[in-house]
């Protein structure tokens, strides 16, 4: 009788790996963080644990966004208090905070607990294409179809 295979926090192998995200589609580049993020692309997978990789995006201010959602799309946040609700346009948003854009994106992509929380620490996102991970030697993850 063959039992279930349940990982432990001793067979966790992270690596680190570096996405281009220039010209590619935001919820695409997304999904595929997110995949990246909780480890379903692992053959360890375990749905109760964090078995991810390291994600780190750059380019993010040059992400695209489909139809005319640059200038109807809204991002919410609320500042807690009665009335706080603060919307800004994607266009504004990707001008002033790119990394936010994104980050948003990939967060509603992930679970909405302890688990979730612990997997978004994973996520490093930058505007421009340097980024100061080089020690952890990333290597780099192509998306298919990225083409509008």
């Amino acid at each position: 009788m063959t039992r279930t295979f349940s990982p432990t926090p001793a067979d966790v192998q992270r690596n680190w790996v570096v996405i281009d995200a220039t010209d590619v589609v935001l919820g695409r580049l997304a999904s595929h963080a997110a995949a990246l993020l909780r480890g379903k692309h692992k053959p360890t997978f375990a749905p109760h644990m964090d078995m991810g990789d390291f994600v780190i995006i750059i380019n993010a201010d040059k992400v695209a966004l489909t139809g005319s959602k640059l200038a109807q799309k809204k991002a919410y946040r609320h500042s807690g208090y009665p009335g706080g609700l603060t919307a800004t346009s994607y266009t504004e948003l990707l001008e002033k905070n790119p990394e936010r854009a994104v980050e948003k994106a990939i967060r509603g992509m992930l679970p909405k607990n302890s688990l979730g929380r612990a997997q978004i620490k994973k996520l490093k996102v930058y505007a421009g294409a340097e980024h100061p991970h080089a020690a952890q030697q990333p290597t780099a993850y192509t998306l298919d179809q990225v083409a509008q």
